[in-house]
């Protein structure tokens, strides 16, 4: 066998790295076309990017010169698309435009057109929104598809379809064609380049609508195709970045940082600004859990860096600061500027606790409801999770008990399912401070504990989130209530308590006075000595 055998069979069974050493240790100009490509594939697979790009134009030129305008048009195709993936937009879309020019002049009915529409629809999409006009684009690119029976090309279509039935609120027809992709996918019916793109693409289409289930399967999928592929970097980042965000979600923290350094290495050449930013974000929210804020904040800032607006990590890291006027403001800010629904619920669960820190209960109920009619529209199961949470939070601060026992027990149960430890455990201590309310003391101290024992085994900072405090006194007084009491007993003053809470006076006023009222009090002597009489402080 010669060097270009060896490469062809390095190329079938993966080999990138080899396949990579062998060619291009050959003279490139006695190099033909199929073999450029193999060239310029294992180039792009290993990192390589602006070489693989360099073979990919001399194999399109190749193709000009032997007239061969359909195989000229699939190199141009392959450049958009590998251009596009990298968030390069202005090449993406100059290679389409050249792809498009070449097809009219050669005025051939061939597959290259439907790739050639698949691409134009996602330069729509990346350059105007224009999602209704993307989604035309791809239905259209499926059409030819299925002239031709191509199945990849039918495949990238139903993806592209799927994501933008699901960005116009189609989300059981959007799901099904990207469960249908998937099928196609493993069993390998895409080459190598438009599988990884695919795994990316569907992947990141099931972090949005927190669907936990398939994200965890899928990502499962792409992390042993990805095993399978000698010396890969471009996908491995995104597989490293996904697989962050499961071990993030069932608690465990240390192996979600390591996982969200090594995408943070992987994406970082060839730099991918948008993963890379993700990245970022996992590894923020993952250090303001752990307490390590000054470290969360360096995160955040390298994701506002990259282009990523750090919410609502930031604004949670605010309020773990105890800066609940900055954490409103940024969070509000964040909520403006948020269209779509899944872009929302990310927002809306944070504004809720937030809402609820600053003792606005008005603000906090229409965020809850809202994400609880969001959760009914997606019917992801975190999501219907989050939206219970944040009911059965405003319920409590309602003092709505037995109506906000019900919520939160949903919302253990979700979590529960879904394996969400962190997420769990918060509820679970709203549920133990609602049982303490209604006179279960046994059930509140044994499901605090339970909770307790989870975050402590987490190394939970808890500090800043929804009733950390459990259980609740049996006179009603809400988490924010207490922390005054306990300034108030040290006899710290109204302006003094404020100040270090970062509230307003009237806002201290009021809570002295709801506490007065509460404990059947009439004076801040008398409200310490029951503080000290009850062991509240």
């Amino acid at each position: 066998m010669g060097v270009a055998d060896d490469a062809r069979s390095a190329c079938d069974s993966c080999r990138w790295g080899d396949a990579f050493r062998l060619l291009s240790a050959v003279d490139v100009e006695t190099l033909d076309v199929e073999d450029v490509d193999r060239l310029g594939t294992a180039a792009f697979l290993i990192g390589r990017d602006e070489e693989s790009f360099a073979y990919w134009v001399r194999a399109h030129q190749m193709c000009i010169a032997e007239s061969s305008a359909h195989r000229a048009a699939y190199f141009g195709m392959r450049l958009a698309q590998s251009m596009g993936f990298q968030g390069d937009v202005g090449r993406c879309r100059g290679w389409v435009e050249r792809t498009a020019r070449l097809l009219d002049d050669a005025g051939i009915d061939c597959v290259e057109q439907g790739f050639l529409e698949d691409g134009s629809a996602l330069v729509r999409l990346f350059e105007a929104g224009d999602i209704a006009g993307a989604r035309a684009g791809f239905v259209g690119a499926g059409k030819v598809g299925a002239r031709f029976a191509h199945r990849e090309l039918v495949t990238l279509a139903r993806i592209g379809e799927g994501r933008m039935l699901i960005y116009l609120g189609e989300f059981p027809e959007g799901m099904a064609l990207l469960d249908e992709a998937m099928a196609s996918i493993e069993t390998g019916e895409l080459d190598p380049l438009s599988t990884g793109d695919a795994y990316c693409t569907i992947i990141d289409a099931c972090a949005e609508l927190f669907d936990v289930g398939r994200c965890r399967a899928w990502t499962t999928s792409f992390l042993h195709w990805c095993d399978r592929q000698q010396e890969l970097v471009l996908y491995r980042g995104h597989c490293f970045l996904h697989r962050a965000e499961m071990l993030e979600l069932q608690g465990a923290w240390p192996e979600a940082l390591s996982e969200a350094r090594h995408a943070c290495d992987r994406l970082a050449a060839p730099v991918n600004p948008g993963a890379l930013a993700g990245a970022s974000m996992i590894e923020g929210d993952v250090l303001r859990l752990r307490g390590e804020h000054a470290a969360a904040e360096t995160a955040f800032r390298r994701a506002t860096e990259l282009g990523r607006d750090p919410q609502p990590g930031l604004a949670l890291l605010r309020l773990a600061q105890g800066q609940i006027d900055v954490a409103k403001a940024m969070i509000g800010r964040a909520l403006g500027e948020a269209e779509d629904p899944m872009s929302r619920a990310r927002s809306l669960g944070p504004a809720v606790e937030i809402s609820l820190a600053a003792d606005d209960t008005g603000a906090a109920r229409i965020a809850a409801e809202e994400l609880r009619a969001i959760a009914a529209e997606i019917g992801t199961p975190l999501l219907k999770a989050h939206a219970a949470h944040a009911i059965g939070a405003v319920l409590m601060a309602a003092n709505d008990t037995k109506a906000a026992l019900i919520e939160l027990r949903t919302a253990f149960s979700g979590y529960h399912a879904l394996d969400a430890l962190y997420h769990g455990a918060r509820a679970r201590l709203l549920v133990a401070a609602a049982c303490e309310a209604l006179g279960d003391h046994d059930a509140a101290a044994m499901e605090a504990a339970a909770a307790h024992a989870t975050l402590d085994a987490l190394h939970a900072a808890t500090s800043s989130t929804i009733a950390t405090k459990a259980p609740v006194p049996p006179d009603g007084l809400s988490a924010r209530e207490l922390e005054v009491l306990a300034l108030l007993s040290q006899g710290k003053t109204n302006r003094t308590i404020a100040h270090e809470l970062f509230i307003s006076e009237k806002t201290v006023a009021s809570h002295v006075s709801h506490i007065f009222t509460k404990l059947g009090v009439a004076s801040r002597s008398a409200a310490t000595a029951y503080a000290y009489d009850h062991h509240l402080v």
